[in-house]
C-alpha cells in the first residue's frame, strides 16, 4: 500500500516532536544567559539561574545545553539579550502580560504588536495592565479574572498560540477565566 509506511508517519511524528522541543530549549537557554548575565555563573548564589536551571532539566533539557549555555553567557556570547515586558488587552479585555528576551526591540516589539492587532487586542504602554497582577517569585498572578465567551475563547487561544511560537516571547501571563 503506497503512502502508509510505518516510518514515514514515525518520521512526521517526531520532527513535529523535535521542533517543538528545539524551540523550548531556545527559550530556556535565553532565559539561562540573562540570569547568568544578571547574577553570575553559580546558581548557589543566583536564584533566578536556579530556577532557570530547575526549568531546564523539567523539559529534559540536556546537560551538555545547560552547562553550554552557562558557558556562552559568561563571556563567549556575544548577544546581549534583554528582558522587556509588553503589557495590553487581548480580546473580551483580558489584560495580558508578554516577558520576552531579545537582541532586537524593534523585531520583537512589532511581532508582538502583530500577535495583538491580528486577534483582537490592542497593546499598552508600560504599566497598562500591571495593576492586574501581582508578582511571586518571578510570575505574575492575576488580582482577579475576566471571562470569555466560548467564541472570543477560541480568538484567544490562537493568541496565546502565537505568542507562544514566537522565539523571543519567554512567558505569558493572562487573567482570562
Amino acid at each position: 500500500m503506497a503512502g502508509h509506511s510505518k516510518w514515514s508517519q514515525i518520521k512526521r511524528a517526531k520532527g513535529a516532536t523535535d521542533v517543538a522541543r528545539g524551540k523550548l530549549f531556545t527559550k530556556i537557554g535565553r532565559e539561562i544567559t540573562v540570569a547568568v548575565k544578571l547574577g553570575g555563573a553559580d546558581p548557589v548564589g543566583n536564584s533566578r539561574l536556579a530556577l532557570a536551571i530547575k526549568k531546564a532539566k523539567e523539559a529534559n533539557m540536556p546537560n551538555d545545553n545547560i552547562a553550554r549555555s552557562i558557558k556562552n553567557a559568561s563571556g563567549v556570547d556575544k548577544n546581549n539579550y534583554e528582558v522587556i515586558f509588553y503589557e495590553g488587552y487581548g480580546v473580551g479585555g483580558v489584560a495580558v502580560m508578554v516577558k520576552c528576551l531579545t537582541d532586537n526591540k524593534n523585531r520583537t516589539a512589532g511581532d508582538v504588536r502583530h500577535a495583538f492587532e491580528k486577534y483582537g487586542g490592542n497593546l499598552g504602554v508600560s504599566g497598562a495592565v500591571g495593576f492586574v497582577f501581582e508578582e511571586i517569585d518571578y510570575e505574575f498572578l492575576p488580582t482577579y479574572t475576566t471571562p470569555l465567551d466560548p467564541d472570543k475563547e477560541k480568538i484567544f487561544e490562537k493568541f496565546l498560540d502565537m505568542l507562544d511560537n514566537n522565539d523571543d516571547v519567554q512567558d505569558v501571563w493572562h487573567n482570562a477565566e
